[in-house]
């Protein structure tokens, strides 16, 4: 039998590896990945939430659905910059990237 517990222990897992990704990477692409697997990890909370807390609305469904927007667009204006940062520097570490610096 899966319990809520169950699915709380994969959503921690999932936003702990989201954010070891964050932290640890140079690379903007793996950066995005990592923000990626924290929403993701998010949804799994609100739809786990939803299923055993209150089953007869739909409300955690819901914002998962509007997480998912979200993270589409955050995908689509990050991938833009980071192409467009390739594009004028050559390349998408991040480190390397200091065109906001004084």
């Amino acid at each position: 039998m899966v319990t809520l517990g169950h699915y709380l222990v994969l959503s921690a897992l999932l936003f702990a590896l989201g954010l070891f990704a964050v932290v640890t990477r140079r690379n903007a692409v793996a950066i995005l990945m990592g923000v990626e697997l924290m929403l993701n990890a998010a949804n799994v909370n609100l739809v786990a939430f939803n299923k055993f807390v209150g089953p007869a609305t739909m409300q955690g469904q819901v914002f998962a659905l509007v997480v998912i927007t979200l993270a589409a667009c955050e995908a689509a204006v990050g991938l833009a910059l980071v192409l467009a940062a390739y594009r004028s520097l050559e390349t998408i570490y991040v480190d390397e990237i200091n065109l906001m610096k004084w």
